[in-house]
């Protein structure tokens, strides 16, 4: 009997997948509440498939322990919690849903940046609090910035930067990226200007993340860089919060080095009530715009990324070779 091992949301399951497809005779089993290796591999170390959220950890245990494993298939984009040289040495498929919701987070990302630059929370809490023409006033003097009048600096040229610069350009923002190889056409398509990391930072006035996390990625918006970033500067991240050093940006926003961040995703997740970023001087409060790591997460967006698990989860049990492949099989 074929089994497919589900580490992610029942719900999203339930709402999300088509599962009229599924042959008759196969066992899903539903184990968002597994909460150890051992727990899972009493309940299901025979699976031959692996379905899990993107933040899920699969082991380098599991997979040694799992002796029919095939395939192991990341519900979203992110895939850095799954031991993917483990399975690489098992011949195990690791893939991921690569580009999948790369509009959704696009669209999130300018959600930010103009939240940031409105001063949205603020202003939203003034005029609740009957303080309309005050807010309206001070806001004025101290000046609102467009978008067009900006430049924006997008560190890494994946397809979620793509989207972004694509929705960016009717804005009128002058567009510059960072990434380890240029993009000759993508630069000529949207009149796009390659700089070095440290030149984009000290350049730029709106810095926004679109980078996995890799051992390289990993605290790469530092102190150095963020005293590089201009008092009036915003960074985004909707990527993953491991992207940035936690403790220079709080440093960063605490005295006034840059202007205020814009984080759809924080480290760790889930973000609990003492992470220090939600701790900061309440003079920092309006610094900071929080989204909860729903940057990708729109109805569109999981049907495509559902549809493609379960077309890679049948094509491999079939025999045939999955799209999306991570880990170099």
């Amino acid at each position: 009997m074929t089994k497919v091992l589900i580490l992610t949301s029942t719900k999203r399951v339930e709402k999300f997948s088509d599962l009229s497809g599924i042959p008759k005779g196969w066992e899903l089993i539903f184990g968002e509440n597994l909460n150890s290796d051992e727990a899972v591999l009493q309940v299901a170390g025979d699976a031959d498939f692996v379905f899990v959220d993107a933040v899920r950890e699969v082991s380098k245990t599991l997979i040694d322990n799992m002796p029919n494993l095939k395939l192991i298939h990341s519900e979203g984009v992110g895939y850095n919690k799954i031991a993917i040289q483990a399975a690489k040495e098992k011949r195990i498929y690791v893939c991921n849903n690569t580009a999948a919701n790369s509009a959704a987070v696009a669209e999130q990302t300018i959600l930010l940046i103009l939240g940031l630059q409105r001063r949205l929370l603020e202003g939203d809490q003034m005029v609740r609090c009957g303080r309309q023409i005050q807010a309206k006033g001070s806001f004025i003097l101290d000046g609102i910035p467009e978008l067009g009048s900006c430049h924006v600096g997008l560190v890494g040229m994946g397809s979620i930067a793509l989207e972004t610069a694509r929705r960016l350009k009717p804005f009128g923002a002058k567009l510059s990226y960072f990434n380890r190889s240029q993009k000759n056409a993508i630069e000529n398509e949207l009149g796009l200007s390659y700089l070095p990391l440290e030149e984009l930072c000290k350049r730029c006035d709106i810095i926004s993340l679109h980078l996995p996390v890799t051992p390289e990625t990993t605290g790469l918006i530092n102190a150095d860089l963020l005293s590089l970033m201009k008092p009036t500067a915003l960074l985004i991240n909707t990527a993953r919060g491991e992207l940035v050093v936690q403790e220079d940006l709080i440093d960063a926003l605490s005295t006034e080095q840059i202007a205020g961040a814009g984080l759809d995703t924080l480290y760790p997740e889930p973000v609990m009530s003492d992470n220090p970023l939600l701790n900061l001087p309440e003079s920092c409060h309006y610094k900071l715009l929080f989204s909860p790591h729903i940057g990708g997460t729109t109805k569109p967006a999981f049907e495509k990324m559902h549809k493609t698990v379960w077309s890679n989860i049948l094509a491999v049990s079939n025999g045939e070779c999955p799209i999306n492949i991570v880990n170099g099989l």
